[in-house]
């Protein structure tokens, strides 16, 4: 649960709107459940229950339900502006919301089991089903410990250009994207207000490491230029899984097949895990076709080695 994969279009990491903490959570787990890689029925809600959402965010069991349900109470009216070059769109994020009643906690103490189901706006389900190009995608996990609702933003921001590790973005763009307009006109109080507790949180609570600098145009302060890169892995289960094997096993890696080098880089392509090696502009198919290259290089196929095994590498042919 904890793990679920998050992919959204890139038009809306970069979207203009305004979600409190809670109602960006209700609406991250709701995306982490839509089926990736295929058509979805538009008129299907997803369910998010009490035990999920204090679970997910680390949440005290016994507030998770009042908070999920306050999350859901404004978010019918919650809309998100997407623009390209051609024009502007505003659309509500959700066309119905369905949450359970409260009861006296004297009669039914334990909320856990109680739930919100979220029907997201057909017209805004197609940036976020069935993606295959120009799409972002993290796992929700690596933000379960965050509470500024401005922290999310700004680590979609920068999981989008995860592989290149450094991102320019205008203030103006960046009042749009957080949905700020003129608040906080000068820029100390924008930068001590927004963009500095982001990311101090990213670098406190988040498996990145942020740092910014300001661009000036002659005097005036026009943009930022955000660097960053992931810290160093902790040992996973999966690393561990190797250690415990034959300590032959990357050996055998060297000796994949053609046939399962693209089968597994298939396998791993779909593995949340893997999403730190995802461009945010490729389709999975792509993904997949260059992991295959991946698995060419002695030294990527030893840093992949752990995820293969997790995905049942042996050395008997496919």
């Amino acid at each position: 649960m904890t793990n679920n994969l998050i992919v959204k279009s890139n038009q809306v990491v970069e979207a203009g709107y305004e979600l409190t903490t809670n109602e960006q959570r209700l609406i991250l787990l709701g995306i982490s459940k839509i089926p990736k890689e295929q058509d979805i029925n538009p008129y299907f809600g997803y369910e998010v229950t009490a035990q999920e959402f204090a679970t997910a965010y680390n949440i005290h069991p016994k507030t998770a339900y009042r908070e999920l349900r306050e999350a859901s109470n404004k978010l019918y009216e919650r809309s998100i502006i997407i623009r390209n070059e051609q024009q502007t769109m505003k659309l509500r994020w959700a066309s119905s919301i369905i949450a359970d009643n409260p009861y006296p906690t004297d009669v039914f103490p334990d909320e856990h089991w109680k739930r919100v189901v979220i029907f997201f706006n057909p017209q805004i389900l197609p940036y976020l089903s069935n993606l295959k190009a120009n799409f972002t995608q993290y796992l929700q996990s690596d933000i379960s410990d965050v509470s500024g609702a401005y922290t999310i933003r700004f680590y979609e921001l920068i999981c989008q250009y995860r592989t290149i590790g450094k991102r320019e973005v205008s203030i103006q763009d960046l009042r749009f994207i957080l949905n700020i307009g003129d608040k906080y006109p000068l820029f100390y109080d924008f930068k001590k207000r927004v963009i500095e507790p982001a990311i101090k949180e990213i670098n406190e609570k988040t498996p990145m490491q942020i740092s910014y600098e300001q661009k000036k145009k002659g005097k005036t302060i026009v943009g930022i230029v955000l660097n960053f890169k992931e810290k160093p892995k902790k040992e996973n289960k999966a690393i561990s899984t190797v250690s415990k094997r034959d300590p032959n096993t990357v050996d055998l890696i060297a000796k994949m097949t053609d046939k399962q080098r693209f089968s597994f880089a298939k396998k791993l392509s779909d593995m949340p895990e893997m999403s730190k090696y995802s461009h945010g502009t490729e389709s999975y198919e792509q993904f997949a076709i260059r992991i295959a290259d991946m698995l060419l290089d002695p030294e990527k196929r030893k840093e992949l080695a752990p995820y293969l095994v997790k995905a049942g590498f042996n050395e008997k042919p496919c």
